[in-house]
């Protein structure tokens, strides 16, 4: 006989144990979590740092192994252990922030990672090893590239990645030119004629790379995968899926994405109002970002206000209709976001200067790494001193056809003498906020405004038991 779910009677819901989901034998297994999960390679980080407190980030799909792990690791090390579920933000990136909060000492991030560098905590990575068909994985290889002087660079999803080194001793004897990545998330510099890009590093040659190469990937449909087509165009990227021991020819569509990034550049240079999103707080450098950006912004004639709302829906951009578009400091897998079902476009770093500075131009590629655009990066573009006579210029919208102006700031830093400045501004006492700009003065006209915190008019009291139970059931209330 089925149980009805909710009950008139709230005490029964309230008090009664949840029991944990079982996961499956196959996961379970001390044979089989020590492989898949690594349990002595992460005993020897913990004992090599010599940390008391360990933060153990799992994405959501993995909590259900948390549990024995985190035990197995406390009886061979010693080590308290703090198992981190839902991050602020992306699951890929490393949530410094909440290992802060519990005082650890180091990192274990577990599934899925963007491998972007981070500073303030030793990290080290677990991704999960995937089963993959290596002799299948070959012959897709042969077969995709039949004649063996081919230059090819072989890219792995982070989940198959241990599989590259059996991969490469299979073909590097019959295929001289191909180059195989290394993960590798220390921030390092390269050594000449190395290439970094993504968490990986690889030696292509020069002379060729990277018009010349093609991509061999491993692994399904996914940002990383996204993030190769839309960053090398021109390469023709071949993928073999370890799943379905599929492979294919991808790009059939990159044509028609880049299509799409460059209108909604031409949106960025429409716009007035621009919402600059904060995507990560682990990525190092994305300070730095968020004040690049902010001043390319204003010297682009553009009005920027600063967002921090965690993970993005459409529902919560939907709060900020004065926002004309809106432009995300992300790590670079969660940079590309399908903004088709948001109130307003969503860009990248890369994009939204391409759309205020005028020395930079659109080179049909994407660059989702915003650590590239910063001073001493490889795609740093000084923003060009313009002359006052020059700062009001016009062309014409390639979305609307009408005409618009642009208004270049003439100064790195500039600050109106004869108006206020528009940061602060003086409280009256008919208006909650003064005129500071077009998306200050449509909040000044909601109906809702936020809590008022309402400083020293609220009496201090003594804080009270609250009432127990649930909505429809309180203890205090009689049952009808």
């Amino acid at each position: 006989m089925a149980t009805a779910l909710f009950s008139s009677d709230g005490a029964d819901i309230i008090h009664r144990e949840l029991s944990p989901p079982e996961p499956s034998e196959a996961v379970t297994a001390d044979a089989t979590l020590d492989e898949v999960y690594e349990i002595q390679k992460t005993v020897h980080f913990i004992k090599e740092k010599g940390t008391k407190k360990v933060a153990l980030q799992f994405p959501d799909d993995l909590l259900v192994c948390s549990v024995p792990i985190a035990r197995k690791l406390e009886e061979a090390t010693g080590a308290k252990t703090y198992i981190l579920g839902d991050t602020s933000y992306g699951s890929c990136c490393v949530d410094e922030v909440a290992a802060e909060h519990v005082g650890a000492d180091a990192l274990v991030h577990y599934g899925r990672a963007c491998l972007s560098p981070c500073r303030r905590l030793p990290v080290t990575y677990v991704f999960g090893r995937k089963a993959v068909d290596v002799d299948r994985c070959t012959e897709a290889f042969q077969s995709l590239f039949p004649e063996r002087d081919s230059p090819v660079v072989v890219f792995g999803d982070v989940v198959y990645d241990h599989i590259l080194g059996e991969l490469e001793t299979r073909l590097a004897a019959s295929y001289p030119r191909v180059a195989f990545c290394k993960l590798s998330w220390l921030e390092e510099a390269p050594t000449p004629g190395e290439v970094y890009k993504f968490g990986r590093k690889f030696s292509p040659d020069p002379n060729v790379w990277p018009d010349g190469y093609s991509v061999f990937y491993v692994g399904g449909e996914g940002p990383t995968l996204s993030n190769l087509l839309l960053t090398w165009p021109r390469c023709a990227v071949f993928s073999f899926n370890p799943v379905t021991a599929e492979s294919r020819r991808e790009g059939v569509h990159v044509n028609r994405a880049l299509m799409k990034r460059f209108y909604l550049i031409e949106k960025a240079r429409d716009a007035r109002v621009v919402g600059i999103l904060v995507g990560t707080l682990g990525v190092s450098d994305y300070l730095s970002a968020l004040s690049h950006l902010k001043s390319v912004v204003r010297r682009a004639g553009k009005k920027s206000y600063l967002l921090s709302m965690g993970k993005l829906n459409p529902a919560k951009l939907a709060n900020f209709p004065e926002v004309d578009i809106f432009v995300l400091v992300a790590c670079p897998e969660n940079s590309l976001l399908d903004s088709s079902d948001f109130y307003r476009p969503i860009i990248t770093p890369d994009e939204m200067e391409v759309a205020c500075n005028p020395a930079r131009e659109w080179g049909g590629r994407c660059i989702t790494d915003f650590r590239e655009l910063l001073p001493g990066g490889p795609a740093h573009v000084v923003f060009p001193e313009i002359n006052p006579e020059d700062a009001d210029r016009t062309d014409v919208s390639l979305i609307t056809g009408e005409l618009r102006s642009l208004r270049f700031s003439t100064a790195v830093e500039e600050t109106s003498k004869e108006e206020p400045s528009m940061t602060l501004a003086q409280r009256n006492s008919n208006t909650t906020v003064s005129e500071l700009g077009p998306a200050a003065s449509f909040l000044s006209s909601r109906s809702w405004q936020g809590l008022d915190k309402a400083l020293g008019e609220t009496p201090v009291v003594k804080a009270a038991q609250g009432r127990r139970g649930i909505a429809i059931a309180y203890e205090d209330e009689a049952n009808g």
